[in-house]
């Protein structure tokens, strides 16, 4: 508990009467205490945050591996290239002959988004099933930075694109693309 001190005044040799000065002095021994039961109850009953990640699935490296390569409809592939300085490049179905594209497009709601979501629906009027959605390739070149393809993985997530793989190995063709635009 606090508690005042007072002192005794006056001395103790007779005199004038003069009224007593207390010194005032509280002691803030509980207040202290009481800061640290607060910060120590504070800090055990907080939550700390969880750091937040995307979960990927990596191919295994076995070199005796024989499984023979899945084909997919040319129809449901969506390309994305990323090159440098921000530059990304998409285009549908194969590059030869491509259905839509290549075009230049820009990250974000109004551009790559935008058209994943688009490309979903028509993907899904063509095969008829939920269930076969669009597929996206997404190529990272060695000069495009990794907060390009931070965004570019989160455009799958938020846009719903279950199916995605990221290939590092770019055609001739495109090569060529990457360096002309």
């Amino acid at each position: 508990m606090a508690e005042l001190n007072t002192g005794d005044g006056g001395g103790g040799k007779g005199g004038k009467v003069r009224s007593k000065k207390q010194s005032s002095k509280v002691d803030l021994t509980a207040m202290v205490d009481l800061a640290f039961l607060l910060i120590t109850f504070f800090m055990l009953t907080t939550s700390l945050s969880k750091p937040q990640s995307m979960d990927l699935s990596l191919p295994d490296k076995d070199p005796d591996d024989k499984t023979p390569p899945v084909k997919v409809d040319e129809n449901r592939t969506m390309t994305v290239m990323l090159g440098e300085d921000n530059k990304m490049i998409y285009y549908m179905g194969l590059l030869a002959t491509p259905k839509i594209g290549p075009k230049d497009i820009a990250y974000g709601k109004d551009g790559i988004r935008r058209e994943l979501l688009t490309q979903k629906k028509a993907v899904v009027q063509y095969t008829g099933d939920k269930k076969k959605g669009i597929i996206v390739i997404i190529k990272p070149t060695k000069k495009s930075n990794y907060r390009n393809l931070v965004d570019i993985l989160d455009e799958m997530a938020i846009t719903g694109v279950s199916t995605y793989a990221i290939v590092p190995e770019f055609t001739p063709e495109e090569t060529k693309l990457l360096e002309k635009k």
